[in-house]
């Protein structure tokens, strides 16, 4: 049988498979004003990565020296603060860093 004696057949539909991608989405803020805002993939960074990150990006944008070092100070000691104490609101899934600037990390999914 030759190719124009070939019976029509419409090809078998495919199947379409919406996958879901999961990022941590991380902003920071000045006030009300966004200063910084990246997504990275979920597997690359663990919940206690995603932590230190946001204690990391909180020191840079707006911490002294000294205000970094009393972060990390014994609590109720002597020059001590929270300035880096990573909160979580487990109600929305998101961790926050910093006074002001403070940063926000959550997760979200995106289609692709």
């Amino acid at each position: 049988m030759q190719a124009r004696d070939a019976p029509d057949v419409a090809p078998l539909p495919l199947a379409i498979y919406v996958m879901t991608q999961q990022y941590w989405e991380i902003i920071g803020y000045q006030g009300t004003e966004k200063i910084f805002e990246r997504k990275v993939k979920l597997g690359c960074y663990t919940e206690n990565q995603m932590m230190h990150l946001l204690r990391a990006l909180a020191a840079k944008a707006g911490l002294e020296a000294d205000e970094i070092v009393g972060a990390y100070a014994k609590r109720k000691t002597k020059g001590a603060n929270d300035l880096l104490e990573v909160r979580r609101d487990s109600k929305n899934a998101t961790l926050m860093c910093g006074v002001n600037p403070y940063f926000v990390a959550r997760v979200v999914k995106e289609k692709s």
